[in-house]
């Protein structure tokens, strides 16, 4: 779980980092615009799962306590 978090990180950061490229280039504004907005979409997603509620329980801890034992 911890390696889809952090991946989802990265294509966060590679995706803002995309569109302000596209951005200072002159063109393509729309397709920038759509990786500005998938990337808060994300973002959004990575926040639901980690931050924690007002019960100090996060999805991703819950996660982790349900996975089967190695």
């Amino acid at each position: 779980m911890d390696i889809a978090l952090s991946l989802v990180m990265l294509t966060v950061i590679a995706l803002v980092l995309g569109a302000v490229a596209l951005l200072r280039r002159g063109g393509h504004r729309r397709q920038a615009a759509l990786m500005l907005a998938l990337a808060a979409i994300m973002a959004i997603n990575l926040a639901i799962w980690v931050l924690p509620t007002h019960n100090g329980k996060s999805l991703s801890r819950e996660a982790k306590k349900e996975q089967a034992p190695k």
